[in-house]
Parts: C-alpha cells; sequence; structure tokens
C-alpha cells in the first residue's frame, strides 16, 4: 500500500498542524488543472548525473513521479516548468554570495564549470519527460522567486495559475526556497514529497515539516495525481 504524505511526519507535527487547522492535515481539497503549474526545479545531470559536482544521491529515484504528475496536469490542462540552475562566465558565475565564499576555489569551478549553457552537464535528465509546451528556463539563485533570478514569476503572471506544485532538487535548498517564495508571492503551493530528492533523508523531512507547518502543504505524487481527478486526501 502506498505511503501517505501525513504518514511521513511525527505525530506531534501532525497533531499541532490539525490543532491550527480545525481537524485537518491537508490544505488541499481538489486541484484544478488549468489553474495549476508544476514547477520543477533543477534536474539536470549535474545534480542526477553519477559523479556530478552537485551531485543528490536520490534524484533519479524521484524521476518516475515527476514525471506521473506532469502528464497527469498536462491532460488535465495544466502547465509544467523547468528551471535549470545556469551560471555565466563572469566572476564566481555572477553569485559571489555562494561561490566566493561558501565553497572551496576548486569546487566553486567544477560546479559553475558544469552549470554554464552548453556543458553536457547542464542539461535536463535525459530520463524526464519534456513536452514541447512546456517552459524550459535559466535560474540563478535558488528560489526561482528571488529577485532578479528568472523569468518563472512573469511566465506564471496572467496565465490564471493560483496553485503551484514544487519537484526536484535539492529538497531543502532550491526546491523549499522556490516553494516558499511562491506563497510569499501568493500561490497556493504544494512541495510534492517523493518527487523532490534531498542529501540525506533527515534533511528532506526537516524541510518538508517547516513547510507543512508554516507555508502550504505537501502531497505524494499519487496524492496530487487524485488530487487533479477531484479525490483530494481526505485528512
Amino acid at each position: 500500500m502506498a505511503v501517505r504524505s501525513v504518514e511521513l511526519f511525527d505525530p506531534a507535527v501532525v497533531a499541532r498542524i490539525r490543532a491550527r487547522r480545525a481537524g485537518r492535515f491537508h490544505l488541499t481539497r481538489a486541484l484544478d488543472g488549468a489553474g495549476t503549474a508544476l514547477v520543477v526545479v533543477d534536474m539536470q545531470l549535474a545534480f542526477t548525473g553519477a559523479g556530478a559536482p552537485s551531485g543528490t544521491g536520490e534524484a533519479t529515484s524521484v524521476i518516475p513521479a515527476i514525471n506521473a504528475v506532469a502528464r497527469a496536469l498536462r491532460a488535465a490542462g495544466g502547465r509544467v516548468a523547468f528551471s535549470r540552475a545556469t551560471f555565466d562566465g563572469s566572476e564566481h558565475g555572477g553569485w559571489p554570495g555562494f561561490y566566493g565564499r561558501m565553497v572551496a576555489p576548486d569546487l566553486a569551478g567544477r560546479i559553475l564549470g558544469a552549470l554554464r549553457e552548453g556543458a553536457p552537464e547542464h542539461a535536463l535528465d535525459p530520463g524526464l519527460e519534456v513536452a514541447p509546451e512546456d517552459f524550459v528556463f535559466p535560474k540563478n539563485r535558488y528560489s526561482a522567486f528571488a529577485p532578479g533570478a528568472s523569468s518563472l514569476p512573469e511566465w506564471l503572471a496572467g496565465r490564471a495559475v493560483r496553485t503551484v506544485l514544487v519537484a526536484g532538487t535539492i529538497t531543502n535548498v532550491c526546491c523549499e526556497s522556490t516553494a516558499r517564495d511562491a506563497m510569499q508571492h501568493g500561490y497556493d503551493t504544494v512541495m510534492l514529497a517523493d518527487a523532490c530528492a534531498a542529501r540525506d533523508r533527515g534533511a528532506h523531512l526537516a524541510a518538508l515539516t517547516t513547510f507543512a507547518e508554516f507555508f502550504g502543504d505537501v502531497l505524494t505524487a499519487a496524492e496530487a495525481v487524485d488530487a487533479l481527478a477531484g479525490d483530494a486526501p481526505g485528512e
């Protein structure tokens, strides 16, 4: 039997959330396909490839879940977007706060080399099902909603999108940052628990826990597909 998203969390966390939401854990009653966008964060070979400089061990394991939600959402009239972390040839890739400070110069050089347009590892993982109508866009900060980080906010504006689903890697870094900011930009936001990958299980669950308490909903991919059919989780 598939794991329900509510079962991922400590019972004390579930109790706190239920107390704040009149007994319910989930915020999502159903998903309107035409008003929903799936944002798949940084599922590039630089993160999914074996031995890649930003490799995330579980990243390839979430590709089937991402593809399943994307297929269901397209069929329901929704939209799918894929970010690609992208940095230029300027000093520290234009982000000295990270590449000039947070990592050693040799590692910074390897990461930047993999995340430049045209580099083999800059490409999306070939296991992803990307449709011609999907939006593939560059991103140069953790959050796709950070000022000047990407064109995602402009793309979403005017498309009648009310709900943003977030998947990809890394759960507790770019996925969480993007999801938090989506909520603060006025979107009903959902993190897809089994369609996000982190470098360790503890970090993954900690990010989902904070998000569920303070920012939005957490669903599994199967629950999201069911919600598109009008069968949202009952908890």
